[in-house]
């Protein structure tokens, strides 16, 4: 086992080239006292005090429900926070709330940042809360670099300056868990994305097969994205497995076939608690052998049963993580998976792709997501709003002309492009469209976090996590293969929606450059 050195940073460990072990602490509700917080102040520095454990990592109110800030808990372990990461979503701030938050966090010395888009709110004071993600994870990566590299803010006179640069250490995270290609594959697609607007680190949110694992490895591979990735660990209890195969906390993902196993052992005298240790030991051990950069335990258990869990996973044998991988295969029913099966190993080859979802690009499937609608709405757009293209140049000239004076023919367009978005997309007008980057499926309508950068981990089975309608993404992914564009689906600058453009008209600001695109070129 290596043991952290006395000043070892968290960013050391992961570009050292040694495999380290972390923990995770999650915060209370309530009163910072004895009771309830006391014992997370309690757990978090007798990890940090602990040699086998190399950092901390603080959630920022997992599930959707209010809790105590990770940087309330930074602040008692402030001797700390080299060796501290702290979680940070876009659920219950804006934009600028989370950048005073970074500000605060870079300010306090924790530069190890876990960005996060986040779950949506499960609960609230007086009823459900009403959630924000105002930006995403990739937008909010996008933030937190443009801080690294000198945040250029207008100043007092009118004149642009520049802030102090800021040093955080950005992570991300990618849920590989799902069972459908039209949901998997779009969660790759956006781990490259974030790892192209800044992201430094990975840590794949939590299931319980080691193949799957292994293919966001793989996956980078196949990019050439050479980024830390950590295992993810969660010691299992009856109750938790049962959470995790209900599908009410998003991201996690227990197989029916893994819930059988653990009702059995639960069963047992100790109530399934030597064979979770022993699981999850396994898990870890896999995950070093693999070459993953470090493993992260999380979990309902004290210090001292983690320690006892990293313990076992340091006893196995050199090679013992090998026989470990098929005792670590719960995938779900038909579960889609990138690469091809190597029945030697259990893992996936890295030499062969799928040959069905190869065979599936050549020879798209039919999808009735490629409905009138969607073909009008391409066919409108290469005629219309295709940048230097057919029509854009006359019309272009006519929003110009009636832009500042509307007029009869500027109030007319105006009236038939919010009602035609209305009855076509259930279009909110907010603005600043980015119907062609989301295939014409409005992010405001159909999705529950108004997601414009890729899709979130909630989904499941294809489902949005709320589990009222099918998962935005997973339908754009459909659309776009069946025109042979699914693997450029988020090869695209990062969207930020302009809150100033709300209730004005998309194709004014479109043309006369005021959305998110401001003339980069082509939105195709």
């Amino acid at each position: 086992m290596t043991v952290p050195e006395k000043d070892i940073t968290y960013r050391e460990m992961l570009t050292g080239g040694r495999f380290y072990y972390g923990a995770e602490v999650v915060t209370s509700r309530g009163i910072a006292e004895p009771v309830s917080a006391g014992d997370v102040v309690a757990h978090a520095q007798a990890f940090l005090n602990d040699p086998r454990f190399g950092w901390v990592s603080v959630t920022d109110n997992p599930g959707g429900g209010p809790m105590l800030p990770p940087d309330w808990l930074a602040g008692l372990v402030a001797d700390h926070h080299s060796r501290l990461v702290l979680h940070l979503t876009c659920k219950d701030l804006n934009r600028n709330g989370l950048e005073a938050a970074a500000w605060r966090y870079a300010s306090e010395g924790c530069n190890n940042i876990l960005a996060i888009t986040g779950d949506y709110p499960t609960t609230g004071f007086g009823g459900t809360a009403d959630p924000v993600f105002d930006l995403d994870s990739i937008s909010l990566i996008a933030l937190l670099v443009a801080m690294n590299e000198g945040l250029e803010v207008p100043g007092r006179r009118g004149k642009m300056e520049t802030l102090p640069k800021a040093d955080f250490y950005i992570g991300c995270v990618v849920s590989p868990f799902k069972r459908h290609e039209r949901e998997l594959l779009p969660q790759y697609f956006k781990l490259a994305r974030k790892i192209a607007a800044g992201a430094q680190w990975v840590i794949p949110q939590l299931g319980y097969d080691m193949r799957k694992f292994h293919e966001v490895k793989l996956y980078l591979d196949l990019q050439g994205l050479d980024v830390p990735i950590i295992g993810n660990v969660y010691l299992l209890t009856k109750g938790v497995a049962k959470l995790f195969n209900s599908g009410k906390l998003a991201g996690c993902v227990v197989s029916d076939e893994l819930l059988e196993v653990v009702n059995k052992y639960a069963a047992g005298e100790d109530k399934g608690r030597g064979f979770f240790r022993e699981f999850a030991a396994k898990q870890l051990a896999v995950f070093k052998g693999l070459g993953f950069t470090a493993g992260y335990l999380g979990g309902m258990a004290k210090p001292e049963t983690f320690g006892k869990i990293v313990d076992m996973a340091e006893s196995f044998g050199q090679n013992d993580w090998r026989d470990f991988i098929k005792e670590i295969q719960f995938a779900q029913p038909d579960e889609f998976f990138l690469f091809e099966h190597d029945p030697a190993t259990g893992l996936s080859d890295p030499g062969r792709i799928n040959p069905e979802y190869l065979d599936s690009l050549k020879k798209p499937p039919r999808s009735k997501e490629v409905n009138f609608n969607y073909r009008l709405s391409r066919l409108v757009h290469s005629l219309a709003f295709t940048r230097d293209k057919r029509f854009w140049g006359l019309l272009k000239w006519f929003f110009a002309r009636w832009d500042k004076k509307p007029g009869i023919l500027g109030r007319l367009a105006r009236f038939k492009e919010k009602h035609m978005k209305l009855l076509m997309y259930g279009c909110k007008d907010c603005g600043d469209c980015c119907l062609p980057e989301c295939a014409y499926l409005c992010p405001n309508t159909a999705c529950s976090k108004s997601a414009r950068n890729g899709p979130c981990g909630g989904s499941s089975d294809g489902r949005c996590e709320l589990d009222d309608k099918e998962c935005l993404w997973a339908r754009a992914y459909q659309r776009l293969k069946c025109y042979g564009e699914s693997e450029q689906m988020l090869d695209r600058p990062v969207i930020i929606y302009n809150a100033e453009l709300k209730d004005t008209s998309s194709w004014a600001n479109l043309y006369l450059d005021r959305d998110h695109n401001l003339g980069i070129g082509d939105r195709e």
